[in-house]
């Protein structure tokens, strides 16, 4: 298996944000997670990710326990991730955002840094390159060496897009990459997350955006009080009564 969790568990304090889960993303796919506000689908992805370690439980990547890694050595290893809020040096241009996301993938010093060493030459121009590609795929070429801040919220749901990709990922874990945007915006960033497919990036995403959800991923997981209560297709999902009852008859699923 690709990316899969066995038996994770996260409590803060007295609260169990998540319990149990076990799940498997499949390589080349789209894979969705979805339930109410307070599910915690959030810690699930912030324990993958790494930025909290779980109380219990096991992360495996490619045949490798990444349980109790670094943040920055998970996405070293190929595990990106955008947050619900994006944030940006609204200061800078867009191009100087992407560029930091690269900056993983190099070696310079401090020692580089003070002497301009050909290495650091060489990485900043490798650096740059790369901001420039992963520009171009989400597109926003043209949007370069516009301020951060002045983007609208879409374009900074492609920056946030184009920041992860910058790190070479073999897989993107996407945190309510359609949040904030209109039905037409919503459609081009889906064509965003099939385009990655496309390039061989492995795509997991939490959204609220059922309609988009059901058209768009390969295989979902429903998480309730921070249980898995329903994996499947998307006809799967919307057919399981335990969903439906999860979701006070289906209301929020519309």
């Amino acid at each position: 298996m690709f990316l899969e969790t066995k038996n994770l568990t996260k409590k803060f304090g007295g609260l169990v944000a998540v319990n149990d889960v076990d799940f498997s993303i499949e390589k080349g796919k789209i894979n969705a997670i979805i339930g109410p506000n307070g599910a915690g689908k959030s810690t699930f992805f912030n324990l993958i990710s790494g930025f909290h370690p779980p109380s219990s439980g096991q992360v495996i990547f490619k045949g490798k326990d990444i349980t109790r890694l670094p943040s920055n050595k998970i996405a070293e290893l190929g595990v990106a991730r955008t947050f619900q809020t994006t944030n940006l040096f609204d200061q800078a241009t867009v191009l100087d955002n992407v560029i930091v996301g690269h900056r993983l993938r190099t070696k310079s010093n401090l020692v580089d840094a003070i002497f301009r060493t050909k290495r650091l030459k060489a990485e900043e121009k490798q650096c740059r390159e790369k901001a420039i590609e992963v520009l171009e795929f989400v597109g926003l070429t043209s949007a370069a060496y516009k301020l951060a801040g002045s983007m609208s919220q879409e374009e900074k749901k492609r920056v946030a897009f184009a920041l992860a990709l910058a790190t070479d990922p073999e897989i993107v874990f996407l945190d309510e990459p359609a949040a904030g945007v209109n039905p037409d915006e919503t459609e081009g960033l889906a064509a965003l997350m099939e385009k990655m497919v496309s390039a061989g990036i492995t795509v997991c995403l939490i959204e609220h955006k059922m309609q988009m959800i059901m058209k768009l991923a390969d295989k979902i997981m429903v998480l309730n009080y921070g249980e898995k209560i329903a994996e499947g297709t998307p006809k799967e999902i919307r057919n399981n009564e335990m969903v439906i009852k999860a979701y006070l008859g289906g209301s929020a699923i519309a």
